[in-house]
């Protein structure tokens, strides 16, 4: 319990330290394209490790299907303590990963004005989840979606080559 309290209040702080820094240093819009894209790049060298570390015992995978399931299960129990809530997919390269309480938005209030800066919050663990996938070898875009605090939707849509 208190290694969340940790891990959470890092998370917030790390979010605002890089928004604070490229708010000196640019334009709003571009800053929170800037902003976003560090907090990404930071999730994607910690999913890379984290992964490593997580997979170390476990046999390989048949298919991307089982790797989805062991990110919702494994991986997300050893990042965020509990499980993802729902896993759906298109069987075509699309998953949603549901999460009814995510633990790095629950200290927010549900109003207007955290809705609108949830976002900015999720950046890093998209980059995490990406991360992870890439050093599985699926290559992914991940986004995160928002609409009632603190569920979140993080998509991911599996890069065919």
């Amino acid at each position: 319990m208190a290694d969340n309290i940790f891990f959470e209040f890092l998370h917030m702080e790390m979010v605002d330290y890089v928004y604070k820094m490229d708010v000196s240093r640019e334009e709003h819009e571009q800053v929170k394209m800037n902003a976003i894209s560090t907090l990404e790049n930071m999730g994607f060298r910690v999913g890379q490790g984290l992964i490593e570390r997580f997979t170390k015992d476990t046999p390989s995978f048949k298919d991307d299907l089982d790797v989805m399931k062991f990110l919702c299960k494994d991986f997300w129990v050893n990042v965020f303590r509990k499980q993802i809530d729902n896993l759906r997919t298109n069987h075509q390269g699309t998953y949603v990963l549901q999460d009814s309480k995510f633990s790095l938005l629950t200290q927010f209030s549900n109003r207007k004005q955290y809705l609108l800066e949830a976002p900015r919050y999720l950046a890093y663990t998209c980059g995490m989840v990406r991360g992870a996938l890439s050093n599985l070898g699926v290559d992914s875009i991940v986004t995160a979606e928002v609409s009632l605090m603190p569920a979140c939707k993080f998509q991911v849509v599996i890069q065919r080559s």
